[in-house]
């Protein structure tokens, strides 16, 4: 017998394969948000994947440029990556770690490799802010591996970047949507279930193996491929077969109307207008 409508997995609302494209001084990525099959999922923007040995694919890195309205988070998992601003701060980015860079009212900056060759593995999320915010001072939450905190679990390993589960508490805090951002790895035969609230919107991305959603339509979810989720009280992940890899991210949709000029996120079309003045005239931060 299913389970009650109240209480499924939440099931599989759509399917997007990520698709190469080049980004900042010619890197390679894969995209999933943010492109023509999903321009976003409220309050999310874009998801890349950037995942390559070869270090034509990275070495060109993302020169100088400017945000303003919104959050950029990288999760790295192999490589070596530096950011550096205009207002003079730099931070590392090692394997394992992650920097939550909310970017409020400008930040001008560039993520650069510090590798000439290897493998060069990670992610980079964008989130909106509200309107509220979006005109915020900026700020870093810059988290090494060792204060990312880990979750054992019969069938599973969690890393919890942001949210909880299992009663640990991800490092990243103060973020106004509210976020989950668990990195997921699941043993041959292993499952993994999260509760979010119901409000929440939530993808599942793929980076290893195949997994499988949901209770009742137990749909494959290949690597390289993100699930969006429909309504529920919870997430289920599985991995029948061998092991397998996901992320799992939830956020409070924020429901406001989106202006996008590609580095800047507003609004309106006149806040679009003022942003693109402010960094001509160097007034952006």
């Amino acid at each position: 017998m299913s389970a009650p409508l109240q209480e499924r997995a939440r099931d599989v609302a759509g399917l997007v394969t990520a698709r190469e494209v080049r980004e900042g001084a010619g890197v390679l990525v894969r995209r999933s948000i943010g492109g023509p099959e999903l321009d976003h999922l409220d309050p999310f923007l874009l998801l890349d994947e950037f995942r390559s040995n070869e270090a034509a694919d990275y070495s060109a890195g993302f020169p100088d440029h400017p945000h303003r309205g919104f959050e950029t988070v990288t999760y790295m998992l192999a490589g070596s990556m530096e950011h550096r601003d205009h207002r003079g701060n730099v931070g590392h980015l090692a394997p394992g770690s992650v920097q939550w860079m909310t970017a409020g009212r400008g930040i001008v900056h560039s993520e650069m490799p510090r590798q000439e060759r290897g493998l060069m593995w990670g992610f980079q999320l964008w989130v909106n802010l509200p309107a509220v915010q979006k005109m915020t001072e900026p700020r870093y939450q810059d988290i090494p591996p060792e204060r990312i905190p880990e979750v054992e679990l019969p069938g599973a390993r969690v890393r919890v970047i942001a949210g909880q589960t299992g009663g640990v508490r991800g490092a990243v805090e103060g973020i106004a949507t509210d976020p989950v951002y668990l990195d997921v790895r699941l043993e041959s035969g292993g499952a993994f279930e999260q509760p979010l609230p119901a409000e929440h919107n939530a993808f599942v991305y793929v980076y290893e193996g195949t997994a499988q959603l949901g209770d009742v339509s137990e749909r494959k979810v290949l690597r390289g491929q993100l699930a969006v989720l429909g309504p529920g009280p919870r997430v289920l992940i599985s991995a029948p077969g061998a092991p397998a890899r996901a992320l799992l991210v939830a956020a409070r949709p924020l429901g406001e109307p989106i202006a996008r000029y590609w580095p800047f996120v507003m609004n309106t079309r006149e806040e679009i207008v003022q942003a693109v003045s402010d960094f001509r005239e160097g007034r952006l931060g």
